[in-house]
């Protein structure tokens, strides 16, 4: 009897391995499957002139932000993978990039602060935060989420979330957290992670970085603090229609542009790792269409491509 439910439950359990493999076999048998590439031209920061704002886009939701000498860099992602590191040197097993980041850290140099917007792996990367550590840099991440950080030698490690605030009174910014519709946990039991976006504002100029965002009309609320300049907007990981409970389509990141009166749009979190089963190329080519007429507000197109917020003219 003993025998005969054993044999039974072996056979239950192969069956649902069998049934799991075949699953992960289907999803990742539907994804892309793009050719490695680098990118077609590289950010040169120490070239950028503190009297203007300067944003570069590095791959995937990483961006350089020299705003007016305030040296920010959001969520960076800088080596050949994203998931779970196995803390032996760069090793991690997860998706792997196929462009390649278009900044190197030693290009890079010293940042002022750096922006997480959440621990997802593909946003919160161990192995590039250990190396951009500095006793010189402080951190502002979603709440819930700066122990993380704390074997790293950063000069500070702050939490935002809600509508909080933070003045950085030595570079005259304000960094101010707005509620976004994505989620936090970097695995499932990790359920105290908080998610934020960021308006950054100084000198008048107010960037706004999402870091993932859904498709939420509460965005238009930003409209109230004036106008913002530029807005970084996630184009990518949207299909299947199942993802877009936590990620915006290209035609919904366009819709919330204009909802909260920006004046330029810069894409990000597209064309640099295999996340969803899109075209890697398809979530631009879907925004130029939302845009229309109104395209050349869209601020690049590649990695490595800049745009200086005081030489634009809308």
């Amino acid at each position: 009897m003993i025998m005969d439910s054993l044999f039974i439950i072996g056979l239950l359990f192969i069956f649902l391995v069998i049934v799991v493999l075949v699953s992960v076999f289907r999803h990742f048998s539907r994804m892309p499957k793009p050719l490695f590439k680098e990118p077609a031209n590289f950010l040169k920061p120490k070239c950028w002139s503190d009297e203007d704002v300067t944003v570069g886009w590095v791959g995937h939701s990483t961006v350089l932000i020299n705003l007016y000498g305030t040296k920010i860099l959001t969520d960076p992602v800088l080596g050949r993978r994203v998931g779970v590191h196995l803390g032996i040197r760069d090793w991690t097993i997860g998706p792997k990039r196929h462009t390649g980041p278009a900044l190197s850290i030693e290009e890079l140099g010293h940042v002022d602060l750096i922006l997480l917007s959440h621990a997802h792996m593909d946003h919160f990367d161990f192995p590039s935060l250990k190396k951009l550590a500095h006793s010189g840099t402080k951190v502002v991440t979603a709440s819930g989420t700066g122990h993380l950080l704390k074997k790293m030698p950063f000069s500070e490690v702050l939490e935002l979330g809600g509508e909080e605030s933070i003045d950085f009174r030595e570079w005259g910014l304000t960094i101010t957290a707005v509620p976004v519709k994505h989620w936090g946990n970097r695995f499932p039991w990790n359920k105290s992670y908080g998610y934020t976006g960021y308006l950054l504002e100084k000198r008048e100029q107010r960037i706004f970085y999402p870091g993932d965002t859904a498709y939420t009309p509460n965005l238009s609320k930003l409209k109230e603090k004036g106008e913002i300049d530029l807005a970084l907007m996630p184009i990518g990981a949207y299909f299947p229609d199942s993802f877009q409970w936590a990620h915006c389509t290209p035609e919904q990141a366009w819709q919330m542009f204009k909802e909260i009166g920006a004046k330029w749009l810069a894409p990000i979190h597209w064309n640099t790792f295999v996340l969803s089963y899109e075209p890697v190329d398809e979530p631009i080519r879907r925004l130029k269409e939302a845009a229309g007429e109104e395209a050349e507000r869209i601020v690049w197109q590649e990695q490595g491509e800049v745009f200086c917020l005081s030489k634009a003219v809308r």
